[in-house]
């Protein structure tokens, strides 16, 4: 990466604006944005990459389940993203080489062409997406507007302002074509209550038997994570290890660190 990168530059966000901008036609561009923005939103658009571990590349393999049968092409834009940072200098390693995409195996890819699988959602998650949605497509006229101002100018080939709207354009449809495709196939995850064992949108307070640390997580859909507000996947490791759980239950993770052993404390809805 060129000396003179600025901190802001060195964001997640920042570092896929440039690399897509490398790719050397349109079409690769086109082709690899929406992946590379799903993964940008993921770990968030503010991110330092060069600060990123292979644990956390690895959980991102959630997002692509065994039954979605373009699993392996999706994942391989975000491999050659990562694959490009390292080019760059800016992480230390591939960090491509940690996101692993279960092999679906003949019947779950049979299945996939009869029935896409349930996508469950808390209903805080679902109504934010469809705030988002309507937010989104209310847009639309906005940007229409612009790319007729920026269209104007007839010299196309400097025309930096045409050249950012119709990035920001695709940006907002892909975004659009995302919520909706996960939509159409959410499940409301029925809503936890009282002190029982933990459903997704449990929030569900545990101590670490080894440091004695209380931990506070709550379970959500891949989709809804945010590792700064505590929301975890209840299909990554903790998570899979605290579903169905009551206070008092004591559970093992395999982390990288090693084993991690966890006590349920309460389970809140």
């Amino acid at each position: 990466m060129a000396a003179d990168t600025t901190a802001e530059q060195a964001t997640l966000q920042a570092l896929a604006r440039e690399y897509l901008a490398s790719l050397k036609t349109a079409a690769a561009r086109e082709a690899a944005q929406p992946e590379i923005l799903k993964f940008v939103r993921w770990a968030g658009p503010d991110k330092d990459l060069s600060v990123m571990r292979a644990h956390e590349v690895a959980q991102y393999a959630e997002n692509f389940p065994p039954t979605v049968s373009d699993a392996a092409k999706r994942a391989d834009f975000v491999r050659a993203f990562l694959k490009w940072a390292k080019d760059q200098g800016v992480t230390a390693e591939n960090l491509g080489i940690h996101l692993r995409v279960r092999k679906a195996s003949k019947s779950s890819a049979n299945a996939q062409t009869i029935v896409d699988p349930p996508i469950y959602l808390t209903q805080e998650g679902h109504d934010a997406l469809v705030e988002e949605l309507e937010q989104l497509k209310a847009r639309r006229p906005l940007i229409q507007q612009d790319l007729a101002r920026a269209m104007a100018d007839k010299d196309f080939r400097e025309n930096a302002p045409l050249d950012a709207m119709r990035d920001h354009q695709a940006m907002l449809e892909g975004r659009i074509r995302e919520i909706e495709a996960v939509l159409r196939h959410a499940v409301i995850a029925r809503t936890p209550t009282g002190d029982h064992r933990a459903q997704i949108g449990s929030t569900v307070v545990v101590r670490n038997l080894d440091s004695g640390r209380d931990l506070r997580y709550t379970l959500v859909s891949p989709s809804e994570v945010n590792p700064v507000e505590g929301k975890i996947s209840f299909a990554s490791p903790v998570g899979k290890a605290l579903m169905e759980r009551a206070p008092g239950d004591e559970v093992e993770v395999a982390a990288p660190a090693g084993t991690l052993r966890l006590r349920v404390e309460r389970v809140e809805a």
